[in-house]
């Protein structure tokens, strides 16, 4: 599967109109039957506001409905995710999570991230066999957990920054953020 995903946290500035939207567009080819973007401005506990967008990029393999759609979130809207992969696992841990009484609006590998995480925590990864890379917004705890599989199979390249952290499926895609240097680093 190849859809791309992208976003970015600034602790700083809010982010700049239409970068998310830019950095999604720049990775069209990766998911030409859907896309969408998510993000919000919002107090953190140190008194700093966190500026966090997400964006996606969609190839429909598993759910091909609008029930798939990304940025994806939980039912009470502090939990969103963005994924690239397939989880091998995702319907015997939908099952479990059924059991634990989690709500499913969608068939996809991608709310059994959520819920897992809701569940689990970070030790959903643990769980997780497959390949991936996933971005995953927890507001309640001011939280960006960025993810890939062990192998490194879905691509995730980052730029952190004295502001924060942007990420992206291409190195394409994250240099849309003016933000971000483009010298190379010829030791790396």
């Amino acid at each position: 599967t190849m859809c791309g995903i992208c976003g970015k946290v600034d602790l700083v500035q809010p982010l700049p109109a239409g970068l998310i939207e830019a950095t999604a567009a720049a990775m069209l080819h990766r998911g030409p039957d859907d896309g969408g973007t998510f993000a919000e401005s919002v107090p953190g506990p140190d008194g700093r506001t966190w500026h966090v967008g997400l964006g996606h990029r969609r190839l429909s393999i598993i759910d091909l409905s609008l029930a798939g759609h990304q940025p994806m979130t939980n039912e009470r809207g502090d939990v969103w995710l963005v994924f690239n992969g397939e989880i091998y696992n995702f319907a015997e841990l939908r099952a479990h999570l059924l059991r634990a009484g989690h709500a499913f609006h969608s068939r996809t590998d991608t709310e059994v991230i959520i819920h897992g995480y809701e569940e689990w925590g970070v030790e959903v990864l643990s769980r997780l066999r497959g390949m991936f890379a996933f971005a995953l917004w927890d507001r309640p705890r001011r939280r960006l957990l960025l993810a890939r599989d062990r192998l490194g199979k879905k691509p995730l390249f980052y730029s952190a920054t004295p502001a924060g952290l942007a990420f992206a499926s291409e190195v394409a895609a994250l240099l849309q953020d003016g933000a971000i240097d483009r010298t190379p680093d010829l030791l790396a």
